[in-house]
């Protein structure tokens, strides 16, 4: 649950950021007769997102009738959620700093246009970071114990994210953004090693990966996944009591290279810092500058 609550706080950030600036630009451009055709594409976007969502389960539960099948669809979308989110950190971390100007412009192509071009505007701006949340969720939420846990844990974030970017929009508050999506980012490549972990066991199950009884440990006597922290790590991190030796195999050789890079400190340096805040600048219309943490 904390894992899709993540999930939903950081990519419901995004999105709202992106809607933020597109409203900002609109209200100071004296444009306010185009906000329903934001509004509408905004709704277009998360009624599409729900879809997809809603299609990836029924896909899995209804339509695949053969559990080899399911375990092949579901280590499929797996790997397709951690590549999703893997490519959403790095591209955030480098084009948050252009992101408010590069929108800007767009729009004011779009309102030349006329309403629908501004409507497809705000939908293609949504709408990503809609079906990355829908497919990442449905990946996540596999291993979850507690039915339902996982949708209001999203449900959560996206709320939580629609909160803070409120404020920021209203400059009621100011966070660091930078230091946000830093620890955000390598929170989620730790769920993303767990996902891609997840996934290479589906493809063992399937039959398309061979070594499913060749055990790397089996800690099962010490680490008891009825706890709390049991329940804690399978969930945020697909840390299990027993793991294939392919499965330890895959789970580094994704983790341990891609947070190395994320966590470089020139590359952050150059790709973040203060890239993010200015984000929050573009966004409440203010120039942009550093944000202190709350």
């Amino acid at each position: 649950m904390f894992a899709t609550y993540l999930i939903g706080l950081r990519e419901g950030l995004e999105a709202t950021l992106v809607v933020s600036i597109l409203i900002a630009f609109l209200v100071k451009s004296d444009r306010r007769d185009r906000l329903p055709q934001v509004w509408g594409g905004v709704a277009l976007a998360v009624v599409l997102s729900v879809f997809f969502g809603w299609l990836l389960e029924y896909t899995s539960t209804t339509l695949l009738a053969k559990s080899e099948d399911r375990e092949l669809f579901e280590a499929v979308t797996s790997v397709a959620a951690v590549t999703f989110v893997t490519a959403m950190i790095f591209w955030m971390r480098g084009a948050a700093r252009s992101l408010g100007g590069e929108l800007r412009g767009k729009l004011s192509d779009a309102l030349a246009v006329g309403s629908l071009a501004v409507a497809l505007m705000a939908f293609l701006a949504v709408v990503r970071e809609g079906l990355e949340t829908a497919l990442i969720f449905y990946s996540a939420a596999q291993t979850a114990q507690v039915d339902g846990g996982p949708l209001y844990a999203l449900i959560g974030g996206v709320v939580t994210a629609i909160a803070i970017g409120y404020l920021l929009y209203a400059s009621a508050v100011r966070i660091n953004l930078t230091r946000f999506f830093t620890w955000t980012g390598a929170l989620l490549i730790l769920v993303a090693a767990g996902i891609f972990k997840y996934g290479t066991h589906d493809f063992q199950e399937a039959g398309v990966l061979p070594g499913i009884k060749t055990m790397a440990y089996d800690i099962s006597g010490v680490l008891d996944p009825s706890t709390w922290y049991g329940t804690l790590l399978g969930g945020m991190f697909n840390v299990t009591a027993e793991s294939t030796v392919l499965e330890v195999v895959a789970w580094g050789a994704y983790l341990i290279p891609v947070l190395l890079l994320f966590l470089l400190p020139g590359r952050r340096a150059s790709g973040t810092t203060g890239s993010a805040s200015g984000t929050t600048g573009s966004a409440s219309g203010a120039a942009p500058t550093a944000q202190p943490a709350v």
